[in-house]
């Protein structure tokens, strides 16, 4: 008989590990990285998965240029879970990392030394500049390099690509000479966007986009020929702009053909210089936005003094024509009447002897843009400050004059002198500014006010404004034929009429495909795109892309190796000059062509004075659009091939990288370099706001890493929905380090459950208990999810999938369950082995499953059950989960038991509340048992209660039963407090 007052807690088979419940991963996982180090972990995983399918990454190029944050930790964690995935997996998925070292935030950080410095850059040999952009590039990719490390992510870090290395210069200049060589190059002028402040153009990504308050104006331009609609001479035609610093170098009126055009005569009650008694045409929907300018404007002269605000001080009056007709009637003119006439320019009589002011200004069909959305239907054609304006200029015979100088200046020679120096690269002279003045004092001005709000771009570095200024620059065309490339049939092009049959009326379907043709052909129909939105953002960018930019007038970068024919304006294409240059590059880098003797290059064929040389540098984007060439195909990485498996980045880079890569392999190779794009979101501040160090919202992955550790970062990084801006704070993090604190328990209970386990306890599935081969099937089911999560590159789905299947199937039902039987049961007894089984196929399951999430975490836990200092867990192979496993009726059988008990546990929670019971244990219930699948003892087993009774409903009341001393079950067998159960006293025996 068992002694009720006996201790019997040394006899409890309590889990014992030494797996703290506390992290600590701050202090622990620098010593990890050091063993990783220490037994070259990469080197070994290439080794053990050489000879298997390959997954190649290709990883975009940060910048080398400053500490990380927390976009670089999303991005890198990001790719080190896709790679760690495959490489778990069992693909052979290596990680070569990259830094883009050119460009223009490079020098501008020296440049900003200089100034510290008082140094003028200008005065600095260009070698002396480039060395220290070099220098300066170096030491932030080892920066660099060693937080990513910190950050766990597992590449090939003694061996990155850096744009910079001579043999990566090499590289991008034979790409460059291949489009040169089969024509696809031509220096032009066109108007780009230009940083005044940087004195360079600018690409599409290096430009960001702010809300500003900008000067709006109308004004007024004399109609002076108008063939089709003579009424009209005399009236002025009204433009709006929010660039007045454009109109000196207006040069045409572009109009609507099919828009309806109002004349008016403007009658003002207060003096008001330019306005009263004269005519004005505009668009006819946009007379009560012009009005109400216009009165805006006349209120505000000193002459409308105490104008009552109740009585209007402008009256509009139409004048109707009777050569266009309009529902039956006469209504003004249509766009198409002012063919062929012309205006002048609102400035002539002020520069009567200037033949630019003097010549009339053409009106001129813009149909394409011009539209009734806003202003006054008409506009101010500039060839010099924008595409439409250049493009439909051009059309029409009128060429760019290139007024403003590459710092934002008028030029000094220009006729309107007030300007002459005034910088306009802040974007707008103000209403009160000089060309508001000379326009009012003309007459032209109608309008003008400080107060237009708008999105405008401004570089990404240097935060200025931008312009659009037309400048000659090297282009990579879209549109013309890749005649290099093998000429596509109409099928493979995809042109086939609605029948079937290919369409041969149009010859051009049989040319060769243009750069855009080829790109988007590879965007619409073999590229994968994670998130699917990602290929309409991408096809409508490239859509609508004018010719490629590739100049930039700066120092530090590849240059454009070309010579031009000062006769007839064309690039030298000679193969063996090319040959030349290549090989100088490969031994000298890009300081070959700037430091070089042209007429060694030019060989004895040609005379270097009958050439100039080129000294503008390549737009970054085409550097990091070729990495692909020499990471993939170089065979410096002999492990890498080409196309990349996948290409991952944010999706800025929809604009950037993924576009500058895809147009550059499009255009030497005919397809795109990758197979697949992932995108992210941005990184948000806890409230949805763009991250600033002005705004003082940002947040230092480092701070996060020192006090909490990597892998709570990156658990982070999983978690979140990265097909969307997403958001990060300091309760965010604290959430997600309750997450981390649940699956770290749920490991440490496995460790302590499965201490002395071996092979001898094993117990065939065959022979296991139901709830065992249960959890087996739930195992099976999460495997398949987990798969296809790896597949799709779903990471946040995945770690919910894992950790539902933790907490719910495992913590909070199984583990629950069974700890009874681990601690009390005898240790040979078939239901504890078949549990400690199953535990130990979870946990090899599970620690794989959290190994490229958990980086740290995952080794900490393989380590403290098979310490080996040579192993890893990021060695090992995906689990092996049987299939068979899998058995539906069973799980239908089981999903009724678990609702069954949740049910229990519901109607026990309100008398725990109330601490009429404190554990479930004490709890008698009565349940409906009549159509659960299992009796009444196995099921108060399985809720954890003292006893269930079949009724008609539930109901709990706390039981009389007493406790066992050593299980602490109450069962009716027990005669007193303290006394054994029968099985705890057949164990004991």
């Amino acid at each position: 008989m068992s002694d009720p007052k006996a201790d019997y807690k040394d006899t409890v088979f309590l889990p014992k590990t030494d797996f703290p419940m506390k992290a600590g991963l701050a202090n622990k996982e620098p010593a990890i990285l050091e063993r990783w180090q220490k037994i070259g972990l990469y080197e070994k995983l290439r080794e053990a998965r050489d000879g298997n399918e390959k997954f190649i990454f290709h990883d975009g190029p940060p910048y080398a240029n400053g500490n990380i944050h927390i976009g670089h930790s999303l991005n890198k964690t990001l790719k080190d879970l896709v790679v760690r995935s495959q490489n778990l997996r069992g693909k052979d998925a290596p990680f070569v990392p990259g830094w883009d070292c050119h460009g223009l935030p490079i020098e501008w950080k020296i440049e900003e030394q200089y100034r510290k410095k008082k140094r003028n850059k200008d005065e600095v040999p260009a070698s002396e500049f480039r060395a220290e952009c070099r220098e300066y590039a170096d030491n932030w990719v080892n920066v660099q390099r060693e937080e990513f490390k910190r950050l766990g992510v597992l590449a090939q870090w003694d061996k990155p690509y850096l744009t910079m290395d001579y043999g990566a210069e090499a590289v991008i200049v034979t790409e460059l000479l291949k489009f040169a060589e089969a024509g696809q190059l031509y220096r032009g002028a066109k108007p780009v966007m230009w940083s005044p402040v940087e004195k360079t153009a600018l690409a599409e990504a290096e430009v960001e986009y702010e809300d500003i308050t900008s000067t709006q104006i109308d004004v007024a331009f004399e109609i002076d020929k108008c063939p089709l609609a003579p009424e009209l001479e005399g009236a002025r035609a009204v433009i709006w702009t929010t660039t007045p610093w454009t109109i000196p170098v207006n040069q045409a009126l572009a109009y609507g053909a099919d828009v309806e055009y109002t004349l008016y005569e403007i009658t003002t009650h207060v003096e008001a210089p330019g306005l009263s008694g004269k005519r004005f045409l505009i668009a006819h929907d946009l007379y009560e936005l012009f009005k109400g300018r216009v009165e805006k404007l006349v209120r505000n002269l000193p002459s409308a003094g105490d104008w009552p605000s109740d009585q209007p001080i402008v009256e509009f009056d139409d004048h109707l024509f009777d050569n266009s007709e309009h529902d039956g009637g006469f209504f003004n003119i249509k766009g198409s009447q002012l063919a062929g006439a012309t205006a002048k320019h609102p400035m002539a009589d002020k520069f009567p002897d200037s033949e630019f002011y003097t010549k009339p200004r053409p009106f001129l069909d813009g149909s394409s843009f011009v539209t009734t959305d806003a202003g006054t239907g008409l506009v101010h054609m500039s060839p010099d400050h924008g595409e439409d304006d250049f493009d439909l200029c051009k059309a029409n015979g009128i060429n760019p004059v290139f007024a403003v100088d590459a710092g934002g200046q008028y030029r000094e020679d220009w006729p309107w002198l007030p300007l002459t120096g005034s910088v306009i690269n802040k974007k707008f002279v103000g209403s009160d500014g000089p060309i508001c003045s000379d326009l009012r004092e003309a007459g032209g001005l109608l309008s003008a006010s400080d107060d237009f709000q708008h999105s405008y771009p401004h570089s990404w570095r240097s935060k200025a404004k931008i312009i659009y200024r037309c400048t000659p620059q090297w282009f990579v065309p879209m549109d013309s034929d890749l005649t290099h490339l093998p000429a596509k049939t109409p099928q493979e092009k995809g042109w086939e009429s609605e029948g079937g049959a290919v369409d041969l009326s149009d010859e051009t379907l049989c040319a060769s495909p243009s750069l855009r043709e080829v790109a988007l052909d590879e965007i619409r129909n073999k590229v994968r795109f994670v998130p699917e939105r990602g290929r309409r953002r991408l096809e409508s960018m490239v859509e609508g892309r004018p010719d490629w930019v590739l100049s930039r007038q700066r120092a530090w970068g590849v240059p454009i190796a070309l010579y031009v024919n000062r006769k007839s304006g064309e690039y030298l294409n000679d193969p063996a000059v090319n040959a030349r240059i290549i090989a100088a590059f490969k031994t000298g880098g890009a300081d070959a062509w700037f430091n070089a003797d042209h007429q060694e290059f030019l060989g004895s064929d040609h005379a270097l004075d009958d050439y100039e040389v080129i000294t503008d540098i390549l737009d970054v984007w085409f550097d990091s659009g070729c990495t692909h060439s020499f990471v993939l195909e170089s065979g410096k990485w002999p492990d890498h091939q080409s196309p990349a498996d996948l290409y991952l980045e944010g999706s800025d880079q929809h604009r950037g990288w993924f576009q500058s890569s895809l147009l550059e392999s499009c255009g030497s190779r005919g397809h795109a370099p990758y197979k697949a794009v992932l995108t992210h979101g941005m990184t948000l501040d806890k409230n949805g706001k763009k991250m600033s160090k002005s705004l003082g919202n940002t947040l230092d992955p480092k701070k996060i890493i020192d006090v909490q550790g990597a892998d709570i970062l990156r658990l982070w990084a999983a978690s979140v929905d990265y097909t969307e801006d997403h958001r990060i704070g300091d309760e965010i993090i604290k959430g997600v380090t309750d997450s981390y604190r649940k699956l770290r328990n749920t490991f440490r209970y496995m460790l302590g459950g499965l201490g002395d386990f071996t092979d001898a306890e094993r117990v065939a599935v065959a022979d296991m208990p139901e709830l065992e081969r249960y959890i087996l099937h739930r195992l099976a089911e999460v495997d398949a999810e987990l798969k296809q999560h790896v597949n799709d590159f779903a990471f946040g789905p995945y770690m919910r999938t894992l950790n539902a299947f933790a907490q719910e199937d495992l913590s909070a039902f199984f583990f629950d369950i069974r700890k009874d039987c681990l601690y009390c049961d005898a240790p040979d007894d078939p239901k504890r082995m078949a549990y400690r089984t199953v535990m130990d196929i979870l946990f090899h399951a599970l620690t794989r499953y959290i190994a490229p999430v958990l980086v740290f975490t995952a080794e900490e836990i393989w380590q403290g059950r098979f310490p080996d200092e040579e192993d890893s867990i990021h060695l090992k192979l995906w689990p092996e989960v049987d299939a068979r496993w899998t058995d539906a009726d069973l799980a239908g059988k089981w999903q009724q038991i678990r609702d069954a008990r949740e049910q229990v546990t519901e109607a026990i929670e309100p008398l725990r509340r109330e601490k009429t019971i404190r554990s479930s244990l004490e709890a008698e219930v009565i349940y409906p048992m009549t159509d659960l699948p299992i009796d009444s003892d196995e099921f108060a087993e399985l809720a954890i209660v003292a006893r269930i009774t079949d009724g008609a409903d539930i109901a709990v009341t706390k039981t009389d039963n007493h406790k066992c001393g050593r299980c602490w079950r109450l069962l009716p067998e027990v005669e007193e407090d303290g006394a054994l159960c029968g099985r705890c006293a057949k164990v004991l025996a």
